[in-house]
């Protein structure tokens, strides 16, 4: 909210138009005041004229210095107030900066000049609102904008809609944010400010990229970032687009675009003389640094940007580098100390999420990681890029609450959002949520197919740990695809690379897969369940009636409805059998209970639409060797074949079943021959209407 616009009263020098553009370009090594003006300086006859040349050479120390003798010796101009304020910021002396700031907004009222008024206020606003004093910074923007009132159109206008663009944008009114953004673009241009241009267009474009539109919004930004780096800025305006451009770029995940630009600007501070980003562009390369999998080196980087910035209450881009600390932390299993990190991120307006999510998630605290997850899905509703950040996270959490429904419309969503603006690490997150959901539905060769797709693209991104998670991801498929051979190479590589990189929690789980694939080669091991087969009837009569594409719909609907209720009381699908599944339960009345539940929710679909899928169930508890996620032997088979006895809508179940339940709610009871059994075996019909 409330930009702060360039100077139109003295070219030589700038003043600061953002907050964080200062943040951003203050580096270097400050000097402390160790050599202040003595009386036989030829500056001492003319300190303000000697001020305003060293800041415009960049000297902010002896700028201050200058200025602030000036200042005692008598009063100073507005405008030259305002060198005083930039030139302090520069030094480090920022405590005085804001006192300096409403000084100068004094001073050009008492001069007359409201349009210059208005304009510190609006710097004043953002001031106030970048250290979270919010309702100051309302104040002193409301100030500025009533100093506007009925007076003709001045550079003062384009940044006065450019403030009330991030405000509506900061309070979801995003229409009017959009409005006001491109009001702001063709005052700049009307005003001929290439400062306020760029800051426009780049405003412009961080909104068109949140909302969808990313690649004309990322061409917005582009047009304003190739003058900041050609010399067409001030220094302070080029600090601000190019540190923009860089963040959107690490938002979308286009690590070889914000390459691009970061060596752009830094060839850009070497020709101007202008020292490089100390704090927020240092955040942006450790979190590349981590990316590559360096990741001491990367928290080492983050801290020191964050000491760099401690002194400029610049809490947006320190809650950055916070997060990114607490990031770093998480993956190395070290959870007490990230959520440290994050809830300091929190306190600054950064959302902890999904970091605090997935720690939860690896605490097995799994409600209260959908929880958090949902609620920060709900907050990022407009912004699609945030929701990018957001959604294979939830994925993973929705997999292991067994919400398969969920999971995968969050998966859908993503790659939706996904194909509007291609990078490799977006795709390669695309595939890996759709692999983690279709591992979870049963369809195990179709995961790993993505999963393959998803480390070609990790590799490119030369993202180690990443490529690790998938190859322990295509372990789990393989190993389901019963190719152990394959998953304990993949699984064995992966383990190595967790170790290689320090990330303890996730060696720990791999080290923990290879030990139980081990041990399942080993001996099976005997347990008791109660197994359950469903299959549909009648379905290739009811997809030709259908059509093809309404069959594929329903058809998903089955399969997602079927998954959810196993799960929801207790059971497990050991494997789908092509038009039905095979699941297991600890109790018998558990799977007699999930039958009437399945039944139940297909009588109801057909009473909605009209029509439904009609499955027939069969269940049987029984001994039976497990061997990793499968069971095998005689009980099995059993539950099979007793299946197989019911007709369209009826649930069977054996005696035995029925007695380990204490089940009365039944109907013809009676002996049945099944395929493979030699002897007669009791089953009876469960109510379920």
């Amino acid at each position: 909210m409330w930009p702060i616009p360039e100077t139109d009263v003295n070219r030589t020098f700038k003043l600061r138009p953002f907050a964080d553009v200062v943040i951003a370009l203050a580096g270097g090594t400050i000097l402390s005041m160790t050599n202040p003006v003595s009386s036989a300086d030829p500056a001492a006859s003319d300190p303000v004229a000697a001020g305003r040349d060293a800041l415009a050479r960049h000297n902010w120390q002896k700028a201050f210095e200058l200025l602030s003798v000036a200042d005692r010796e008598g009063d100073l101009s507005g405008a030259d107030l305002e060198a005083l304020a930039e030139a302090s910021f520069f030094a480090a002396h920022q405590e005085l900066e804001i006192e300096i700031k409403e000084r100068a907004f004094k001073a050009h009222l008492a001069a007359g000049d409201e349009v210059r008024a208005a304009y510190v206020a609006m710097r004043l606003a953002r001031d106030y609102w970048f250290t979270g004093k919010n309702s100051i910074a309302s104040a002193w923007g409301r100030r500025g904008e009533k100093l506007l009132e009925g007076k003709p159109e001045t550079y003062a206008h384009g940044y006065l809609a450019l403030g009330k663009s991030e405000l509506a944008s900061s309070t979801g009114n995003i229409d009017e944010a959009l409005v006001l953004a491109e009001q702001a673009v063709e005052i700049a241009s009307r005003a001929a400010q290439a400062d306020l241009q760029a800051y426009a267009l780049t405003n412009l474009g961080r909104l068109k990229i949140a909302t969808g539109s990313t690649s004309d919004g990322m061409a917005l930004m582009e047009e304003a970032s190739i003058s900041a780096v050609n010399g067409e800025l001030s220094p302070f305006a080029s600090g601000a687009t190019c540190c923009t451009m860089i963040a959107a770029c690490r938002d979308l995940t286009d690590y070889r675009r914000a390459t691009e630009w970061t060596e752009a600007t830094e060839k850009y501070c070497e020709r101007q003389s202008v020292a490089a980003f100390p704090g927020v562009c240092r955040i942006h390369r450790a979190e590349v640094v981590a990316l590559g999998g360096a990741w001491d080196r990367a928290e080492q980087e983050l801290h020191q940007a964050a000491n760099e910035l401690s002194g400029y209450n610049a809490m947006p881009p320190l809650a950055d580098g916070h997060y990114a600390i607490g990031e770093i932390r998480r993956l190395k299993g070290d959870y007490e100390a990230a959520e440290d990190s994050l809830r300091e991120a929190g306190s600054m307006g950064r959302t902890p999420q999904p970091a605090l999510a997935l720690i939860r998630l690896a605490q097995g605290k799994v409600k209260a990681a959908a929880a958090a997850i949902e609620s920060a899905l709900s907050e990022a509703s407009w912004d699609q890029w945030a929701k990018v950040r957001l959604l294979p996270a939830q994925v993973e959490i929705a997999i292991a609450a067994g919400e398969l429904t969920l999971a995968r419309t969050a998966a859908e969503e993503l790659g939706t959002i996904v194909d509007t603006y291609k990078s490799p690490a977006l795709e390669a997150g695309k595939h890996q949520a759709l692999a983690r959901v279709l591992l979870a539905e049963g369809h195990a060769a179709a995961a790993a197919q993505e999963v393959r797709a998803a480390i070609r693209l990790w590799r490119e991104v030369a993202s180690p740990y990443e490529v690790a998670r998938a190859r322990a991801l295509l372990a789990k498929a393989l190993r389901a695809s019963d190719d152990d051979d394959s998953a304990d190479y993949e699984l064995g590589a992966a383990h190595a690379e967790f170790e290689r990189l320090g990330a303890k929690p996730d060696a720990a789980a791999a080290e923990r897969e290879l030990q139980a694939a081990t041990e399942r080669r080993s001996a099976p091991v005997q347990t008791r369940k109660t197994f359950m087969f469903t299959d549909i009837v009648g379905s290739t009569t009811l997809a030709e009636v259908l059509g093809n594409e309404q069959w594929e719909g329903l058809l998903r609907w089955h399969d997602d409805k079927l998954r959810d209720l196993v799960a929801k009381h207790g059971g497990e699908i050991v494997n789908s059998t092509g038009d039905g599944f095979f699941a297991a339960f600890d109790s018998a009345r558990q799977g007699i209970e999930c039958a009437r539940s399945i039944q139940r929710a297909l009588a109801e679909n057909r009473r909605a639409s009209g029509f439904a899928i009609n499955v027939r169930i069969g269940l049987h508890s029984a001994e039976a060797n497990r061997r990793g996620a499968d069971y095998s032997g005689v009980g099995v088979h059993m539950a099979s074949r007793v299946a197989s006895v019911a007709g369209g809508g009826e649930i069977v179940a054996t005696a035995e079943t029925l007695d380990n339940a204490g089940e009365s709610a039944t109907s013809d009871p009676r002996d049945v021959s099944l395929k493979g059994v030699s002897t007669p075996v009791g089953v009876a019909t469960v109510t379920w209407r």
